[in-house]
């Protein structure tokens, strides 16, 4: 018991206090038996400290003569009564990632195969490594071979990045952008994702807003839902090539907005802002003093026609926050590195300590993949422009096969054509499908009935729609496509 050893441990002392020097005391934890070897004899003169020794033994006799029930008894009285509230706190348990909700809500992809005897076809997550058809380009591969052989990479980097990787980043992306970048100016982050987080934790506290797009990656919305901010919505406009409400910004700010984010190309509308429309963003976010979050994770994926205008590219005057990555250009989501570029050219976020912030952000993961690191530079140096050329041309090309399926199929429509990224919003007309209730009920039994996985607009923030990776090879698409006008003709109202 703990008296036992408590009172072992007290005896001891006691004995080796009156004992010459070199005696050894002899304990086993729990065991009634302690003995002390010495080479001074005890003295036959009672002391004080042989008083306290014969109290301390009289106390252990009388604990081991008490009746079981009394020794039952104290161990009950001992022992909590029970356990003290435990409960995941509330911060944790409003969050959410609409994204994995409805994915992980369906059946086992085994179950839906089994079910209608359709192999499935996942149109829903934005993974264009799923269907091994837009593959890493040779020399990323070879460049992590080279980086996991050198036997150079298997330690701890520094907490945002290595600063050679660092420093690839900031040369690569100083081209074209109103100043350039220095290593100081980049974070390496666990991916994209993790990038953005760190954006808003860096600018953000509970009780202030942020302006976020609808519809939108829903991840902003989870992220500020966690740390106790808040969030207002500026719309896209679907009949103007998704283009921002610049309206609803005066009206949306006050003073406790720390920021607006900007995802260009869009995800999930497939849109690509021009020059013309991100310098009237640039310049409301001026005349606002909102410092932009530019989320540029499909940064340079656009289409014929397109080009693709970095925020940072437009202005010196507003602070700006870019979350980039290699997930998406160069088809690896699973490597897992991403990066925040910082452009600040006044100094206004160094003034407000958010360098130190996303500093101290950094060093709560440590670092990510190393290897991947020691990798990066040569990937930035040596991708080749035509592989960069041909996989926007085959998304491009997918992007105009569903297009042109959309169209055959009544009671669905395409209001904007996708302009880059890997997504195209369809708009459900729900009149013409009453049975299904809404954009949740449809693509619920679109994956039931056809093993066709495709998002509800309503986790986008606009319900209604569904949303479509066509990252995938054209027979596949068309196959996809022909279970979804199939689908759409068995359950059409019949007027």
């Amino acid at each position: 018991s703990t008296f036992h050893s408590s009172a072992h441990l007290q005896l001891g002392f006691l004995l080796l206090g009156r004992r010459a020097s070199s005696s050894t005391l002899h304990l086993r934890r729990g065991h009634p038996i302690l003995s002390v070897a010495s080479d001074a004899p005890l003295s036959s003169t009672p002391t004080m400290m042989d008083q306290q020794y014969v109290q301390l033994l009289q106390q252990q006799q009388q604990q081991q003569q008490q009746c079981p029930q009394q020794q039952a008894l104290a161990k009950q009285q001992r022992r909590p009564r029970g356990w003290h509230a435990v409960e995941a706190p509330s911060s944790l348990l409003r969050t959410h990632n609409a994204i994995r909700d409805v994915l992980e809500a369906l059946p086992p992809l085994q179950e839906l195969t089994a079910s209608n005897g359709k192999s499935v076809i996942a149109l829903g997550q934005g993974d264009p490594s799923v269907f091994q058809y837009l593959k890493p380009p040779e020399c990323a591969e070879l460049a992590l071979v080279d980086a996991i052989r050198s036997k150079k990479c298997n330690g701890y980097a520094h907490s945002a990045g290595s600063e050679e990787c660092r420093r690839a980043v900031a040369e690569y992306y100083s081209k074209g952008l109103a100043s350039d970048l220095t290593v100081d100016d980049v974070f390496i982050t666990v991916g994209c994702t993790q990038a953005i987080e760190f954006c808003i934790a860096a600018l953000a506290t509970p009780g202030s807003n942020i302006l976020l797009p609808r519809p939108g990656f829903p991840l902003y919305e989870t992220f500020c839902s966690y740390m106790g901010v808040k969030v207002r919505y500026y719309d896209l406009l679907p009949e103007h090539n998704w283009e921002i409400d610049l309206g609803m910004l005066d009206m949306l700010t006050d003073r406790n907005t720390v920021a607006m984010i900007i995802c260009n190309p869009s995800n999930p509308c497939g849109a690509v802002y021009n020059l013309e429309h991100l310098s009237k963003v640039v310049q409301k976010a001026a005349q606002l003093r909102l410092p932009i979050i530019a989320d540029e994770i499909y940064g340079h994926i656009v289409f014929e026609g397109q080009k693709f205008c970095p925020v940072a590219s437009l202005t010196v005057d507003v602070p700006i926050l870019t979350a980039g990555g290699l997930s998406k250009r160069w088809m690896v989501p699973g490597w897992r590195l991403g990066w925040i570029l910082v452009s600040d050219p006044f100094g206004v976020l160094r003034k407000g300590r958010v360098l130190e912030g996303l500093t101290k952000l950094a060093q709560l993961t440590v670092n990510t993949s190393t290897m991947v690191q020691a990798a990066l530079p040569s990937i930035l140096q040596n991708t080749p422009d035509e592989f960069y050329e041909r996989s926007n041309v085959l998304l491009q090309e997918a992007a105009k096969l569903c297009c042109r399926r959309i169209q055959k199929i009544p009671g669905l429509e395409c209001p904007s054509k996708p302009q880059g990224s890997m997504f195209i919003m369809v708009k459900i007309n729900m009149s013409m499908f009453m049975e299904l209730i809404d954009d949740i009920g449809f693509a619920s039994a679109l994956a039931t009935e056809e093993s066709v996985i495709v998002l509800p607009g309503i986790a986008f923030g606009t319900p209604n729609w569904m949303r479509i990776i066509f990252a995938a090879p054209p027979a596949l698409l068309n196959e996809a496509w022909d279970r979804i006008e199939a689908f759409c003709d068995r359950h059409r109202s019949k007027c």
